[in-house]
């Protein structure tokens, strides 16, 4: 089956990318869930549409990321989590909660889904993770755990 990428799927490819998946995924997993839609003649205006729009909103995107970038590099975060006897937190601190403080701090909300902790984070205090804000632009912060 052949698609029209509108939306980015790891492992397939980019918004506007025409690709072949087998049926079935593409039946029951991307056309319902809107990443995708039927490749026909007419559809390569579509794809065309996509791209520019896609390459618009990258440069605009890029330099949005960079300016997020040094507000969140420029403060430092903290996660309040609970925490037992030696430090040890009850579990570990997720990205929501990272996402949360972040957005707290910087006034700019940052999707879970885009920082990166190398290892899970179980016990209290100073770490770093990484946010992935634009294809080119990552930043790194400076997370402190401390007790609630």
């Amino acid at each position: 089956m052949k698609l029209i990428l509108t939306q980015e799927v790891d492992g397939l490819g980019a918004p506007g990318d025409v690709v072949e998946v087998k049926d079935g995924y593409g039946r029951n997993y991307l056309v319902p869930r809107g990443l995708g839609i039927r490749w026909t003649r007419g559809g390569e205006k579509t794809v065309e549409s996509i791209k520019t729009a896609r390459s618009a909103r990258a440069a605009r995107d890029a330099d949005h990321a960079k300016e997020i970038k040094t507000k969140i590099e420029g403060s430092s975060v903290a996660v309040k989590v609970r925490a037992g006897e030696g430090g040890r937190l009850f579990g570990a601190v997720t990205t929501a909660e990272i996402a949360d403080a972040i957005s707290e701090v910087s006034g700019e909300n940052v999707d879970r889904r885009t920082i990166v902790v190398a290892n899970p984070i179980k016990s209290l205090g100073a770490h770093e993770v990484s946010v992935k804000l634009h294809a080119e632009v990552s930043a790194t912060v400076a997370l402190n755990v401390i007790p609630a």
